[in-house]
């Protein structure tokens, strides 16, 4: 019997994935800073990204942009069960996919910058965590602060928000704090030299009054 995840054999992943490269290149052709990338996260990225998810806290976990959906994938070997994702897709073309690939899921068409308006229906408790490839980098200040914001306020406390970047600098730079409603933390992950082209993840958590409280006193102390 067929599967319904990716993976049901060898030869069927690698047609998939010829495909998934096929649609990749002629979306980005057709709107480059829609799409941002000319092909699909790689594996090593994907595990990345993954990786910062912790699978034993319940709720939701909300992935931008998953296009066809190698770090959806990562996410489900990660232990996240499929019907836990909420996956939110501007393409069409890649939703009718991933709704084959992840029938659990929940795939939504839309916009990802309203993420509060297209989310917050679908959600009954905080996520935990916000995993996202869109290509920031592309958009404002102004609409990078308020994407992060409103991940933040979909989130547990101290939820991350996920991002991964094939620039040198953080697609989210620290002076943008002046336009979220709270500060919040940067780590950035190695590179990663195995994706093509290299790439780098960062994490960013929303600094909680309890942690800037505990930073005032050691800076006073």
């Amino acid at each position: 019997m067929r599967r319904s995840r990716p993976g049901s054999g060898p030869r069927e992943h690698k047609e998939d994935r010829l495909s998934d490269e096929a649609r990749f290149i002629r979306n980005w052709l057709e709107n480059p800073l829609v799409t941002g990338a000319v092909s699909p996260s790689g594996r090593a990225l994907a595990r990345a990204m993954a990786a910062y998810v912790d699978p034993t806290r319940s709720g939701p976990v909300i992935e931008l942009g998953p296009g066809t959906g190698p770090v959806t994938e990562a996410l489900v070997r990660r232990g996240i069960a499929p019907n836990r994702l909420v996956l939110i897709e501007y393409d069409a073309e890649f939703c009718k996919r991933l709704a084959r690939r992840f029938p659990e899921a929940r795939v939504i068409h839309g916009d990802a910058h309203a993420l509060a308006n297209v989310v917050r229906p679908m959600i009954d408790e905080p996520a935990v965590a916000v995993v996202s490839s869109l290509p920031l980098l592309v958009k404002s200040e102004v609409k990078r602060a308020a994407l992060l914001d409103a991940a933040f306020d979909l989130m547990i406390d101290g939820g991350p928000f996920i991002q991964f970047t094939y620039a040198v600098v953080s697609p989210i730079p620290k002076k943008l704090a002046e336009m979220t409603s709270s500060p919040f933390t940067a780590e950035a992950s190695p590179p990663i030299w195995l994706n093509l082209p290299p790439a780098r993840v960062w994490v960013y958590r929303r600094q909680s009054d309890a942690n800037r409280s505990r930073a005032r006193g050691a800076v006073g102390a």
